[in-house]
């Protein structure tokens, strides 16, 4: 298959590595100085198997890229926009696009029969803006268990074992989902294929919600701000609320609450991504995985008192000068 990584960040990076470490045609969308090193240094990711070190074609240019089967966008989800619009020139009729994204995804309600069926969320598909960009034939879901960290531009450490859940977003199981899984297999990534994808995403959402934005605010690590004990009691109350919420929505989160304390509290001494991008000035995604997750809650009349407060405290932060962050 001729694959593209379109998004050169720490998941990006760890997903361009693997696949090129095993034999597939990796290309990499890339701009600034991550592209310049990828170009004169290729791609090092340090994982649980060791050192990794693989040359990649890069460009900024879809159009040089050429036409892709596979492409992977693993963006931020303020980017997303943006980055479907510059992919479009690597679509050819059966391109398979992959959103590498957190959060609830733009395309929530589409595929399915259900009350809100081709509904829009408009917290991140505002009139169904996103939507437009991208045809649902083109897509695949996927939920990503990966913690990696970018060092340094095209330098990535990546130590907790990878796990990728794929699935349509019609929840049918379909050859060219068994085709990507295999593809990521081969990579040397755990990967499954399911039925219903959207029990995945409700799965990260509730790892996300519980953990990124309150990072922000106490600048907590994950075994802090899932075991410290002044903590956990907001951690938990959260957690209950988005549970509910999941639920209403027909999800099956295959977790009991203490269980997912305490594999939260093992997972050490690790940043979230949220906290990296407050620490490097990066936007916030706020909305995919918090307010979004909002809008659901009231769609089915669901009040999410500690989510809300935690959100707007986080958006009030991270909307503060840079100067006043320093301070």
């Amino acid at each position: 298959m001729n694959i593209c990584i379109a998004g050169a960040g720490a998941i990006g990076c760890t997903l361009a590595a693997r696949l090129a470490k095993s034999g597939q045609n990796v290309k990499v969308l890339a701009r600034g100085a991550t592209l310049e090193t990828i170009k004169k240094k290729g791609i090092h990711l340090t994982d649980i198997e060791g050192e990794h070190r693989v040359d990649i074609v890069a460009s900024n240019s879809a159009e040089e890229l050429g036409q892709q089967d596979l492409i992977f966008v693993c963006c931020k989800a303020p980017a997303l926009p943006t980055m479907l619009e510059l992919i479009t020139p690597m679509l050819h009729e059966k391109t398979i696009v992959i959103p590498v994204v957190n959060g609830i995804p733009w395309w929530y309600f589409k595929g399915i029969e259900g009350r809100f069926s081709d509904d829009y969320i408009q917290a991140i598909d505002p009139k169904g803006s996103v939507s437009k960009l991208l045809p649902q034939n083109h897509l695949i879901g996927c939920v990503v268990f990966i913690t990696a960290f970018r060092n340094s531009p095209g330098v990535v450490t990546s130590t907790n074992p990878h796990l990728i859940v794929f699935g349509e977003v019609d929840h049918q199981m379909s050859e060219r989902l068994e085709e990507v899984r295999k593809v990521i297999e081969d990579a040397g990534i755990e990967a499954r294929a399911t039925d219903n994808i959207r029990d995945q995403i409700w799965t990260k959402v509730a790892a996300n919600i519980t953990s990124n934005p309150l990072s922000v605010v106490t600048k907590g690590t994950l075994e802090q701000l899932y075991g410290d004990k002044r903590l956990k009691p907001l951690v938990r109350k959260i957690l209950d609320e988005v549970l509910l919420v999941a639920a209403a929505y027909g999800a099956r989160i295959r977790f009991d609450p203490h269980t997912f304390m305490e594999l939260g509290a093992g997972m050490g001494a690790v940043k979230t991504s949220m906290l990296q991008d407050y620490e490097a000035g990066q936007p916030l995604e706020l909305d995919a995985i918090g307010y979004a997750v909002l809008e659901l809650a009231n769609k089915v009349g669901i009040p999410m008192t500690a989510t809300q407060q935690l959100l707007d405290l986080t958006h009030f932060i991270a909307s503060q000068p840079y100067s006043q962050k320093q301070d």
